[in-house]
């Protein structure tokens, strides 16, 4: 068996598999179909210092291998996460990581400083395609700018692992990278997902209640390995990639495009047992072509 330990900064995955953010609830949810102990890391549901109560219904849409989402971050906030949800996830044998979301810097790293007193959480991702309330409601990763004042905010008041997540809505995602490494970021994750839409012709108005929502599943899958591809060339910390992951083979395109790392999501949906299956399958492969680590693929392309 090959060996697929990684690492992103200090953060020891035992592999590579990890699920992204807004698919896998807390993990407790799949508890019934897969041992999570099998996996290097999950990746709970969005967390913000208040609660939320999302948009309205309805909030999903099916599309053409993929689908459409606008939940709008329903959480019931930190605070609720530390007292209520973190005493059920804190003895899952692997990685539980929280994906951190705000409206303004100091929401950022209000939440975040409270997630950081949590001893069994080694690690935070930021989302940073959330809408900043000071400027009209543009996401702070879609400019240098706004990504590196959320990053440096949080920074200075997280001392464990930081991956950022980066939006795919920009003229250069390098260089929001660049940016988020250079505030502190210990990794960055990419993609999160493109603005789409979808219209019932018959009704005459959008299948979702606020129009537009986030587009994830394979259809995303070339872009974002793109996008990777590119990022990994452009920064120094380790890239974590998702967007479309359904098979081991897709997971394996991320880890030569220079992924140290990956996330399955919107597959967790149609198959709860996935992230297991693209697990074995990537030690598979790498036993067939004679791989003894996953480290050996990393950045091949």
């Amino acid at each position: 068996m090959a060996h697929l330990n990684v690492k992103i900064k200090s953060l020891e995955l035992k592999n590579p598999v990890m699920t992204a953010s807004g698919t896998f609830g807390y993990g407790l949810e799949f508890a019934d179909f897969i041992d999570l102990s099998l996996l290097g890391g999950i990746i709970v549901k969005g967390t913000t210092l208040k609660p939320r109560q999302g948009n309205a219904y309805p909030r999903m849409a099916e599309t053409a291998m993929g689908m459409l989402n606008c939940v709008g971050l329903q959480n019931k906030g930190v605070d609720y996460f530390c007292s209520n949800i973190y005493p059920l996830v804190r003895d899952i044998d692997t990685n539980v990581i929280v994906n951190v979301s705000g409206s303004s810097p100091e929401d950022y790293a209000e939440c975040a400083a409270r997630i950081d007193a949590l001893e069994r959480i080694p690690a935070i991702e930021l989302n940073i395609s959330c809408p900043n309330v000071r400027q009209g409601g543009m996401a702070f990763g879609v400019t240098t700018e706004g990504a590196a004042t959320v990053v440096k905010a949080v920074r200075e008041r997280y001392h464990k692992t930081l991956i950022v997540k980066l939006s795919p809505n920009v003229t250069n995602i390098a260089d929001i990278a660049r940016a988020c490494e250079a505030e502190g970021a210990d990794s960055v994750s990419l993609i999160n997902t493109l603005m789409g839409m979808s219209i019932d012709i018959e009704k005459r108005r959008s299948r979702l209640s606020i129009g537009t929502g986030g587009l994830s599943g394979p259809a995303v899958k070339p872009v974002a390995v793109r996008m990777v591809w590119q990022v990994a060339k452009a920064v120094h910390i380790p890239v974590i990639g998702l967007g479309g992951i359904s098979t081991a083979e897709d997971a394996i395109e991320f880890l030569m495009a220079g992924a140290t790392a990956i996330e399955v999501g919107t597959a967790n949906f149609i198959d709860p047992t996935v992230t297991v299956r693209i697990r074995d399958g990537i030690n598979q492969w790498l036993d067939d072509h004679g791989c003894k680590s996953v480290k050996e693929i990393v950045g091949v392309v």
